[in-house]
């Protein structure tokens, strides 16, 4: 018959055997994932090297001086000039007021301003009624 010796060295061999697969299964899993995480820095690498180009092509001195050309010719458009931008000294020096402002651009909230509110209904404010 079969000895408790002989038992225990069938257990530990079907566990050996168990951990052996378990080990080559999470093995395999990872070296999946890899090759996935590598064909998406591919992917991404080529998108990139795309992209680049596509500036280079965007960006060429003689395409932009082209573009130019067109856009005074055809579009009558000018250059911005110099006097067109204005520095900060230019900048009126006092900030507007609520009472600088007319009621018709701020839709009626200057004459609100302070003002009880209409009728006896309770405001109700994030969820607590005053």
């Amino acid at each position: 018959m079969f000895r408790t010796s002989d038992i225990v060295l069938i257990a530990v061999m079907v566990s050996a055997a168990a951990l052996t697969f378990k080990t080559k299964r999470e093995a395999e899993e990872q070296l999946a994932a890899v090759h996935k995480i590598q064909a998406q820095i591919r992917y991404e690498e080529d998108t990139i090297d795309l992209l680049k180009a596509d500036w280079s092509l965007l960006t060429q001195p003689s395409r932009l001086q082209k573009l130019a050309e067109i856009y005074k010719s055809q579009l009558e458009l000018e250059p911005v000039s110099a006097r067109q931008i204005i520095g900060l000294d230019d900048l009126p020096a006092k900030p507007l007021t609520i009472e600088d402002l007319s009621s018709e651009r701020l839709g009626g909230m200057a004459e609100n301003s302070g003002k009880e509110p209409m009728g006896n209904d309770p405001v109700v404010t994030g969820g607590i009624v005053q």
